[in-house]
């Protein structure tokens, strides 16, 4: 619990806010002093802040102060601000997501519970392009990075969004949207070089092949060092990473605008593995060089019809090769897909669209994982629709809208949705929703066998191998998802945005224990302790999120967050425990002398993490605080210096699956030049 945090930890939380932003802040007497910047959205004001316009709620351009659903947005101004280097650190910045780092090259990313390394409940887009992995049901973050200089934003919805974007967007959806090629010309060079974390150097160059036809390419190099873990013993998950890519945009006078883009990745990544055997010894910790290489290209046609009408062809395809530290798996995806929207009178906005996918996925199988078949054939199919109909003009909003998938795992699965949005007055906005949403099984629930553990019963008793099958018969998990909130701006300079949610989950799926049999193969004879993946879990749970927005004075802005989880999940034992509460503040400050002072609190509440076999590990709450200062003396120079974790030398935030040893995530120090011509 949060009231479990030591009396030093909230005294140091409570240090760091007073003893450095605010007298940092007394001393700016002279505001015409204060650096400005153009880029982002440093320089608006609150209320154009909290109507930023976002898509992810309606695929289409609206405003978030009246979006009918729980979103927020991480801008590119807050990246730049906090030093952030990875998407999953940007996730920190969200009320209500849980983002744990596993160890130097992983982590944990989830809304709403059911964290996990893999994050099975939220659906993740880049441009457009899902990254989620059917093997697994999840993403891995290692092979997810960007040049965080061309990053747009980032959208997060926190609850179903299945209507629009299908099967798997369960508890989330997190949109990353990268900036146009017209946005980014000229050329980019940024190095970064930190104590333990990342090193890093970009160069991007954009430039105007023809009128209207906008360019740039990139090559970005990344390196991490090991990590100590629980017994101060280097992690061995170092990680490295290569990668390059291009972007054109041809944005004529007329109605189309048109987008081709590709990246190409490779990196290698230490991957701590507990290797399992029927002989002596049963278990052996290893730390073998796994590779990840990953290539995509994605076209885009836009038509804007009009103000009220658009439509839009987007198709790509996207190979991933990667050693999964349990054999190597190959998928190949192709995904094309059609969306509309037009006006019906003066009333209905509607939009709908359909689209396919094929996926064929290669697993290589090993001693701890196989799988039958070796190769799997993934076809989805679906067609969606949703009507944005005006009750009363500028007031009230009813949206219902539908989506049928015929996934050829499961079959057919519909997630239908209705909204309600009433907008009392300029500055106040509450909304409703009930959700549909399923996810589908994972490859390796449906067919994959996995040999979690072996150990020696006392004598004379055979050792024993234990393992987890999976099973075709499985059908998709369902969620029932009953939402409320409410946005107010009592003042130009502040705003709070609150939501209350309660989900119902049927059809969880578990492993259910199978009786104890002795085997002869492999050999030795041995006992096999098993257990066999089931749709026998359920439960609910329900929560609150709350954040708020103060701009204190024109030069100050101050963002807070509190979030309060409640779960009851059957059977309890198979389900990690997210943590019950969680805290942040951030704190935007301009200077004099073109300077920057930029803070972060966290406070996380205890919880418990998934450890290798049917096990889970407790993990301590804990306080992080994060301190920057960017100094950007000319419009084409800017340096900065961030310290992150200065509250502690080291702490735990989540449990890997592949070895019981925890790793520590230490105080850091990392600097960064970034110069644009």
């Amino acid at each position: 619990m949060l009231q479990q945090l030591s009396f030093q930890q909230w005294l140091c939380c409570g240090a760091f806010l007073v003893l450095v932003l605010i007298p940092a802040l007394a001393e700016v007497t002279d505001t015409n002093q204060l650096s400005k910047s153009a880029d982002n959205l440093e320089d608006l004001t609150l209320e154009q802040l909290v109507n930023v316009k976002v898509t992810s709620v309606a695929k289409e351009q609206t405003d978030l102060f009246s979006s009918p659903a729980a979103i927020s947005v991480v801008t590119a101004d807050d990246i730049r601000r906090l030093g952030i280097t990875s998407l999953p650190e940007a996730l920190r910045l969200v009320p209500g997501m849980d983002v744990a780092q596993i160890n130097a090259n992983e982590w944990a990313v989830s809304a709403r519970g059911f964290n996990g390394e893999f994050g099975r409940d939220l659906l993740v887009l880049v441009d457009g392009r899902t990254v989620y992995t059917p093997s697994s049901a999840g993403v891995f973050w290692n092979s997810q990075d960007v040049v965080m200089e061309d990053l747009d934003r980032i959208e997060v919805i926190r609850g179903p969004g299945a209507t629009l974007w299908g099967a798997n967007a369960v508890n989330g959806v997190i949109n990353i949207t990268s900036k146009s090629a017209k946005e980014t010309q000229g050329l980019l060079v940024s190095s970064s070089v930190g104590s333990v974390d990342q090193d890093s150097a970009t160069v991007r160059y954009g430039g105007e092949l023809a009128s209207n036809l906008y360019y740039r390419v990139y090559a970005k190099r990344s390196d991490v060092s090991d990590l100590n873990d629980s017994y101060e013993k280097s992690a061995g998950d170092a990680w490295n990473s290569t990668q390059g890519g291009f972007r054109s945009d041809w944005e004529p006078p007329s109605q189309n605008v048109l987008t081709l883009q590709g990246d190409y990745y490779y990196d290698e990544v230490g991957t701590p593995t507990d290797r399992v055997s029927l002989a002596p010894p049963s278990v052996l910790l290893i730390t073998p060089t796994e590779y990840n290489q990953r290539g995509n290209i994605l076209g885009r046609w836009t038509r804007n019809v009009s103000d009220s009408a658009q439509w839009t062809l987007q198709a790509y395809f996207d190979h991933v090769e990667q050693g999964t530290g349990f054999g190597t798996l190959e998928q190949n995806t192709y995904d094309i897909a059609l969306q509309d929207r037009f006006s019906l009178g003066s009333w209905n906005d509607f939009v709908w669209g359909t689209g396919y996918r094929y996926q064929a996925v290669e697993d290589t199988p090993s001693f701890e994982l196989t799988w039958t078949p070796e190769t799997q054939h993934i076809r989805l199919f679906n067609i969606f629709g949703q009507d944005d109909i005006q009750v009363v003009p500028d007031r009230l909003h009813l949206i219902l809208g539908n989506k049928f998938e015929d996934n050829s795992l499961v079959q057919w699965e519909v997630e239908p949705n209705g909204r309600l949005l009433w907008t009392p007055a300029e500055n106040q906005s509450v909304w409703a929703a009930v959700s549909r949403a399923a996810r589908t099984p994972s490859l390796f629930e449906l067919d994959g066998q996995l040999n979690v553990a072996a150990f020696q019963p006392p004598s004379p008793s055979p050792p024993a191998l234990a393992t987890i099958y999976g099973a075709q018969n499985l059908t998709a998990e369902k969620l029932l998802a009953y939402e409320v909130g409410y946005r107010v701006a009592p003042t130009r300079n502040l705003s709070f945005d609150i939501t209350g949610f309660y989900n119902v989950y049927e059809n969880l799926i578990v492993p259910v224990a199978n009786p104890t049999v002795i085997q002869t193969s492999p050999s030795p004879t041995h006992l096999l302790v098993s257990s066999t993946y089931m749709n026998a879990g359920s439960g609910d749970t329900y929560g609150v999120e709350l954040s708020s927005q103060w701009r204190v004075l024109e030069y100050w802005r101050l963002t807070a967050s509190y979030s309060w989880l409640g779960t009851r999940l059957t059977p309890v034992s198979d389900y990690p425990q997210s943590p019950r509460q969680q805290f942040q503040v951030r704190s935007y400050l301009n200077l004099p002398y073109h300077l920057q002072l930029n803070g972060a609190i966290y406070v996380v509440d205890r919880s418990t993490a998934p450890a290798p076999g049917t096990a889970f590990d407790d993990i301590p709450s804990y306080v992080r605080a994060d301190l920057g200062l960017l100094w950007s003396p000319r419009q084409w120079l800017e340096v900065g210096i961030w310290g992150a974790n200065l509250l502690q030398n080291q702490h735990v935030e989540f449990a890997s699956q592949e070895t019981p040893a925890l790793t520590e995530i230490p105080r850091s120090v990392l600097a960064k030049v970034t110069v644009r011509f």
